[in-house]
């Protein structure tokens, strides 16, 4: 199931952009204290680092990863997720847009 909406949420207005604009999100914390990010990739092959370990949902789109020390590309479309250990790394290759929720545990 895809999020549509985030309840209860404190957003922060400046927006976060890497990448020369190719990735741009907005943070957010929740209720319970749980923070995380919404924002959008356009069409790049990019690499991310992590500190912290992270599950992105894919709320519209699609995109391919690739976690560290792996060869495969997956696939993840809307309503799939996939996680990022902390202290790691992944690509992620888009060819439309790929709309996300980044959530940090």
């Amino acid at each position: 199931m895809t999020t549509e909406t985030i309840a209860n949420v404190t957003l922060t207005t400046k927006a976060n952009v890497y990448f020369d604009g190719k990735c741009v999100s907005h943070g957010f914390t929740a209720a319970d204290g749980s923070k995380a990010s919404v924002g959008v990739v356009l069409p790049a092959t990019l690499t991310f680092t992590t500190g912290a370990a992270e599950t992105m949902e894919c709320v519209a789109g699609s995109c391919e990863y690739k976690l560290a020390g792996s060869d495969a590309w997956q696939r993840s479309s809307a309503g799939e997720t996939f996680s990022v250990p902390a202290n790691s790394s992944f690509d992620i290759r888009v060819t439309d847009s790929y709309h996300y929720i980044c959530r940090y545990a």
